[in-house]
């Protein structure tokens, strides 16, 4: 008999996880309803992103766990016993979330369980974004009341800023598990060929392919922004949060540069509430 993951089931968990993301700021504005569907969204992301980077197991394995996932996603929309999915129920029912959207992270982490990245093309990196960030933002923007023209544009704009931005904070963890997602046309501009993680994370010529991935993603964020500006119909607070804190890590990062040694970027909470403070005064 499937059991339901205890981050999944038990709400006091999953808080206790969510607690040491950069979400959670985001979340804990929102009205009880909402942050209870978007700690689903979480979990469920957290999941199988656990699979994926579970490299103690055979791929063969971890695939074969995602497609279970997927199965039990037919079922929860099927309205049939859904296995692991079944705590999605009430948010997939109250905020009408889509099938496609969560199928399209499994998806992402399949390209992780397929083999490692290293160095993709930006068009593999633009996929890989979509699937594992852009397509949680178009779930958010259902549970933030958003209209569909700006909410769709708010999600690819948003979400590959989060992404790229991950990106560029997670370089150690990820070479530690044979993964490297600056994509190869940005290191070669920077006079780099090697596609081994390692190797190139340790060359002082990195920083120059992640200065470049950084203003690329601060063309995301300022498109976001826009978007927001214009105040659509919707619970904003969120997002503008989102924005707000993963921007305030990427600004650290260009300041400190990708030259090893590095260290990992966070916001103390002193910072954190003078950011919540702000986006919730003046928007």
């Amino acid at each position: 008999m499937t059991t339901e993951p205890q981050a999944a089931s038990d709400p006091a968990a999953l808080q206790a996880q969510v607690s040491g993301s950069s979400f959670y700021a985001a979340m804990r504005v929102m009205p009880k309803p909402e942050r209870a569907a978007m700690f689903a969204i979480y979990s469920f992301c957290r999941m199988v992103d656990d699979i994926a980077d579970d490299g103690t197991r055979p791929r063969a394995l971890r695939a074969t766990e995602l497609d279970r996932w997927r199965a039990d996603l037919d079922a929860l929309y099927a309205d049939r016993p859904a296995g692991q999915a079944g705590f999605l129920k009430d948010a997939v029912h109250d905020f009408g979330l889509r099938q496609a959207d969560f199928l399209a992270v499994i998806d992402g982490m399949q390209m992780d369980v397929d083999a490692d990245i290293r160095a993709p093309d930006l068009e593999t990196l633009n996929l890989y974004c979509d699937r594992v960030a852009v397509a949680v933002g178009r779930l958010s923007i259902r549970i933030f009341g958003m209209e569909e023209g700006p909410g769709l544009q708010l999600a690819h704009r948003l979400g590959r800023a989060l992404q790229l931005t991950n990106i560029l904070r997670d370089l150690d963890e990820d070479a530690a598990i044979g993964r490297l997602y600056l994509p190869r046309e940005l290191l070669a501009k920077a006079g780099m060929v090697t596609t081994d993680p390692g190797a190139a994370i340790g060359d002082p010529r990195v920083d120059g392919a992640c200065r470049e991935l950084a203003a690329l993603a601060l063309e995301h964020f300022a498109a976001a922004d826009r978007v927001l500006r214009a105040r659509p119909r919707g619970r904003l607070l969120a997002p503008r949060l989102m924005s707000a804190v993963y921007r305030t890590i990427l600004q650290r990062m260009l300041v400190e540069g990708w030259v090893a040694p590095r260290r990992r970027v966070r916001i103390g909470k002193p910072r954190l509430l003078w950011i919540v403070a702000r986006c919730s005064v003046f928007g």
